[in-house]
């Protein structure tokens, strides 16, 4: 496969059983790409191998004053030089060819697990190590598939070169037979060492950009508690342990190189000294001395591939081994294969808490803790379960969702979660997503009340002309406020127009009166169509047309909003906040005063 190919129309099922089988069948998916540059390499080594033959021969044409030998010498030099340099161009291409190729295969496996699980990815892995996977791993993985076709080359031309030394100059060819394996293992036992230090230094990085990380997500949140020098006291810390690590890990690798280096030079010195021995007795002739000489030195070049590989695959199994344990992450229930297309409406069901939300509907779900209800969230999805949790499907339609193929089953039930995440791009670009076309972007802009958010998109607006449409928002949308962000999202979400569409807190950011009218928009847009808020703002609740109560994983209520303030207790320590003794029969309800601050607002947006 070629780079211009990319992407790879299916990345294949990856072999995620380890770290190294997953390296094993990775190489097998570029078999066409390892062949090509093993030969350029061969290509490459046996024109470096002959260069020693030629050499020998043109030293012993000089020698016997051979005018004829010394030609012909000095043409295979030609050749041979020619075929060093085809050959290293062409390993070069094809090599990183496989590297880009390889990773992108990777990058593509990662995507399309991400993609599968949605949010619950990061509450089962830190996500300072989904970073590390999707950036540092993938290019080490790719390193290992680039090496692993020189090294391969280079392994063979070794053997060339021994075998070919025994046949022309036994007795330094037995040396050098003997010599440059010992060379090519001497790095084994210096392995383990070296792979646990750079292990150790990948686990301290990765702590280091998981801090790195949440300290930048929450640096508003630091900066309004005066907490930013506390985790930058933090990041030092790990940083200079990152440090202490990496230099540790070097000094083993230097060792490495050192050897690589040392104990070539101790062989050549031992061929000399023993081939010049041979020479005075005129057992060999000064030719052949020479041939060997020069095969020895060059064997130098193939040698530190085998340092290569061995530090690749060091650096790149526990990589592939970060990797796997991403890809081995599954939803639930895998969908029977042959099964056809799927088309789910109806009513949108969860046996586990009882929760029904009637199709057509806007149904408000209240919880007491906020991580319950984000939970509920993406089970109402049809997200994959944490370990530990009951793994029952949500019934669309009475059809588990869990049973639907994952494309049919996102089409179906759209979650927008408490943090949605605003992509860098221009306004157009953020609401091009998939769509049923019944609800135009400013249709959805409208009911998300963002005319603030345009306004001020415009002004920012330098090469649009004042279209904020055309205007570039920034990563994450950090140059807007939380409460445009989330309006922004939830245009996006609304836009999309799914059959069922589930909101976890969509407006914990904005201010009653905004919040109050984007209520109105929500439900005016959304008319007909299944919706589900998760919320205990009263200004959302008075729109629904249910709302249930889940108390303890269980739905126990269900009603409007005024009903519920009227006669459960337990709905009114939720919304209304009351204590205790404000619960008493005898204390005047906060439901009442709401009901009246309700019927207010309503005014000011009729």
């Amino acid at each position: 496969m070629q780079i211009r190919d990319l992407p790879h129309a299916d990345p294949g099922v990856p072999d995620v059983r380890s770290g190294t089988r997953f390296l094993v069948w990775l190489g097998r998916q570029q078999l066409g790409g390892q062949v090509r540059s093993m030969l350029w390499g061969l290509l490459h080594h046996l024109g470096i191998a002959g260069l020693p033959f030629g050499v020998g021969i043109a030293v012993q044409a000089v020698v016997d004053r051979d005018g004829g030998r010394l030609a012909f010498a000095g043409a295979l030099l030609l050749v041979f030089g020619a075929a060093i340099t085809v050959g290293d161009v062409m390993l070069h291409r094809t090599a990183v060819t496989n590297w880009i190729t390889a990773s992108a295969r990777v990058q593509q496996l990662l995507s399309r697990k991400t993609a599968e699980l949605g949010s619950l990815l990061t509450r089962r892995v830190a996500a300072g190590e989904v970073v590390a996977v999707s950036t540092g791993d993938v290019e080490k993985i790719g390193w290992f598939v680039e090496a692993l076709s020189r090294f391969a080359a280079g392994a063979f031309v070794l053997v060339l070169i021994c075998a070919g030394l025994i046949v022309y100059e036994p007795s330094l060819g037995v040396v050098v037979a003997v010599g440059v394996p010992l060379l090519a293992l001497s790095v084994l036992p210096l392995l383990p060492r070296a792979t646990r230090r750079a292990d150790i230094q990948r686990e301290k990085a990765g702590k280091a950009t998981e801090l790195a990380s949440d300290t930048v997500a929450g640096l508003r949140v630091l900066r309004g508690i005066g907490g930013e020098e506390l985790f930058l006291g933090r990041y030092r810390a790990a940083s200079q342990e990152v440090r202490k690590a990496a230099v540790r890990s070097a000094r083993m690798w230097a060792l490495i190189s050192a050897t690589q280096v040392v104990l070539p030079g101790i062989l050549l010195i031992v061929v000399v000294a023993y081939g010049a021995r041979l020479a005075l007795d005129g057992r060999i002739t000064v030719g052949a001395l020479v041939t060997v000489y020069s095969a020895v030195a060059l064997t130098y070049h193939p040698l530190r591939n085998f340092e290569e590989i061995a530090m690749a695959f060091s650096f790149s199994r526990p990589s592939a081994k970060r990797a796997t344990r991403v890809l081995t992450l599954t939803r639930t229930v895998t969908t029977a294969a042959g099964e056809g297309e799927h088309k789910a409406t109806g009513d949108l069901y969860d046996p586990l808490t009882g929760l029904r939300a009637p199709a057509g509907l806007f149904t408000a779900v209240v919880c007491g803790d906020p991580d319950v209800a984000g939970r509920l969230a993406d089970r109402l999805g049809g997200h994959p379960a944490e370990p530990g949790e009951d793994h029952t499907s949500v019934l669309l339609g009475g059809v588990p969702l869990d049973e639907l193929p994952l494309g049919d089953a996102r089409t179906a039930v759209l979650v927008q979660d408490k943090d949605p995440v605003l992509l860098s791009g221009t306004l157009q670009e953020l609401l091009d997503v998939p769509r049923s076309g019944e609800v135009l972007p400013g249709q959805a802009l409208a009911a998300a009340r963002c005319e603030d958010v345009l306004d001020a998109l415009a002004q920012a607006s330098v090469d649009t002309g004042g279209d904020p449409m055309r205007t570039r928002i920034t990563e994450r949308g950090r140059s807007l406020s939380g409460g445009q962000r989330q309006r922004l999202a939830l245009a996006r979400s609304l836009v999309t127009d799914p059959e069922v569409l589930v909101l976890d807190e969509p407006t914990s950011a904005v201010d009653a009166h905004t919040e109050a009218r984007v209520a109105a928009g929500v439900s005016e847009l959304r008319a007909g169509r299944t919706t589900v808020v998760l919320a205990s703002s009263p200004l959302l609740l008075d729109r629904a047309d249910r709302v249930v109560l889940v108390h303890e994983g269980q739905a126990v209520a269900v009603g409007t909003h005024r009903e519920l303030l009227a006669r459960e207790p337990r709905y009114r320590a939720v919304v209304t906040r009351e204590t205790d003794e404000e619960l008493s029969p005898a204390a005047p309800r906060l439901g009442d005063i709401e009901t009246d601050e309700l019927e207010a607002l309503e005014g000011e947006t009729a």
